[in-house]
Formats: C-alpha cells, structure tokens, sequence
C-alpha cells in the first residue's frame, strides 16, 4: 500500500470516488464541510449525470424499473452506492416507479411463490429498494412495507431464496447479501428489532461459509466469488461479502479472514485494486446489461478506482492498512 494511490483516488476526475476516498478509506467526518462540499459535486459527476440522462421532464426514466442497468431500481443503487447526496425530491419520481413495480398485485401474484413452507422470492429486489430509498433519503412509509415482507420471508437458515425447486432448501448468497445489507441500514435508521434480529441470521449463511467456501469441503462456492468487479448489481463476490461485513459490523469475525487474504493477494504493485470481471456493456444497441457510464472495463493488470475504494474501505476496517495511510488527513 503506497500513498501515491490514496493521492490519484483523492484526484479522480469522478466525485464519487473522491468523496468516498476521504470518508470511507480515509476515515473523514462525513458531517464536514469537506466532506459535504465533496458530496454535492457527486450529483453534476460523470457517473451521476449519465446515469440520470434519461430522465424525462416529469423525472422518470423510459425503462421498466428492473431494465438491466438502464431501469430506474438500477440506477437509483448505483446512486446509493456512490454516495448521491440525500434528500433529493428530483428522485423520488423514480422511487414512485420502483415502488409501482414491486408492490403492485401482479408482482406479489406472479413472483412470489410459496413452496415447502418457504419464499421463493428475488429478494435482492425488494432489499435494493429498501437500500437505496433510505441510503438516499427519499424513503416513505412503503420502505416499511418491503423490509416487513423481507423479515417474513427469510428462510429458516437465515437468508433468502428465489429457486423454486422444492429440494432447494439453502439460502442463495446473490439473494441474500442485499437484503442483509438493507435490513441492517433499516434497522439502524428505523431501530426496529425483528430487522436488526434478520441481519444476525443472515451473516451466519455467509461468515459459516467463510464468505466463498463450500462448507462440506471448503473449496470455493462459485469461481465468480473470488473475482473482483464493480458495480455488483445482483451478484456476489468476497468484496462485496467484505463490505457488508463492514456495514454489519461483522468484519473483526476471524470467518472473514480468509476472504481478507485473498482480497489482499489481488493487491496491484503500485496498490491499486483492479476489475477482473464486469456484468455491463457501454453500448447504444439494444440489448441486456447496457449502461451509459462506463465502470472502467475489465484490466486485470490496472487499478479500478471503484474496485479499489471498496477494497481500501474493507481492508482499512479490518486493521490491514498501515496507520500510516491516515497522515494525509492529519499531516
């Protein structure tokens, strides 16, 4: 770890990657006057401006909402995930249209199923929503409603699953880590137990599987587990898995530590952290998976200034960053 990488991420020509770079690896007040002026510049950003583009006059995005990534659910995460400023009314068209989608009859009676006694439900749908409406600070009283449906749906052991086969009978990582996420941050704005109880029982399916690992035989889940990207939208990978361990205040668990290594073994020379795989395509032809921002691409061999704020975020949580890094904060 080298500070020169501290520095290119504090000059970044994305706000969001600097404003992240001060408060979350940095170790900032976010409630300052340099963190908030960092903040407001995320919303004329590159990223935040190409991903609202599409906006018409009323707010709304031509899309269905689960459009990947062009719809308005995603954008909105993508939002929450760089830091948006909060409180922003100029969403909440967008948020209209989420809600419209996931709480209306025909997605309650064509996507819900129970089987076997359990819910075989999207539930990252449901979570991101719970996610980023209050991430943003535009959630009402339907947020409510979708984390109580999240609550009621968890599985006995302790996550979520959309597999409607009746064998089924484990939790999905992909299913489960945004609603864990989603119900921690509700549970810490709202202060309702059953939530916060929801999110103890979720971390168990990840931190008894060592965030990657087969339990029967320890080898790993799903080779995509160990590959590093951003965004994650709906998949997992040990970054994300750490990330949430941060939120949850799960990362000190010696279950995470193995993760932590691998995590540290994609380290770059120079310190960075890059994308080894990626779910998007910067393209104008009409087909799945399309963005209008473009996350940096897929170079093995090059740090991704996303990539690398998570990873910094992460490893700074867990004590793997030289105190050192701080001094260009107190220095």
């Amino acid at each position: 770890m080298t500070n020169s990488v501290v520095h290119q991420l504090l000059s970044s020509d994305e706000p969001a990657v600097r404003y992240r770079t001060y408060v979350d690896v940095l170790g900032g007040d976010p409630h300052s006057h340099e963190a908030e002026s960092l903040r407001q510049e995320i919303r004329s950003g590159r990223a935040a401006s190409l991903l609202l583009s599409e906006r018409n006059s009323q707010g709304i995005l031509p899309h269905h909402p689960y459009n990947k990534w062009l719809g308005s659910h995603w954008v909105l995460a993508c939002l929450a995930e760089l830091g948006y400023p909060t409180g922003e009314a100029s969403l909440k068209p967008m948020l209209e249209q989420s809600y419209s989608w996931l709480l209306s009859e025909h997605h309650l009676k064509h996507a819900c199923r129970m089987i076997d006694g359990r819910m075989r439900r999207c539930a990252s749908m449901e979570g991101y929503c719970v996610y980023y409406s209050l991430a943003l600070g535009i959630a009402d009283e339907r947020t409510q409603e979708l984390a109580d449906r999240l609550v009621k749906w968890q599985w006995p052991d302790g996550g979520w699953n959309c597999d409607k086969k009746v064998t089924a009978h484990h939790s999905s990582f992909w299913e489960s880590l945004i609603p864990m996420r989603a119900l921690e941050l509700y549970a810490r704005i709202s202060g309702d137990p059953a939530a916060g109880q929801a999110v103890e029982r979720a971390a168990e399916i990840f931190l008894k599987r060592q965030l990657y690992k087969r339990q029967q035989d320890g080898e790993v889940m799903v080779p995509e587990f160990t590959c590093l990207f951003f965004p994650y939208y709906w998949h997992y990978d040990i970054l994300a898995g750490l990330k949430a361990m941060v939120e949850i205040g799960c990362i000190g668990d010696p279950r995470c530590q193995d993760a932590l290594d691998v995590l540290e073994s994609k380290q770059l020379p120079e310190g960075g952290f890059p994308a080894e795989k990626k779910f998007y395509q910067v393209t104008e032809r009409k087909t799945t998976g399309r963005t209008r921002f473009d996350w940096g691409g897929v170079r093995p061999r090059r740090m991704n200034q996303f990539v690398t704020v998570d990873a910094l975020y992460v490893l700074r949580a867990a004590g793997r960053i030289d105190p050192a890094l701080i001094l260009p904060l107190t220095g």
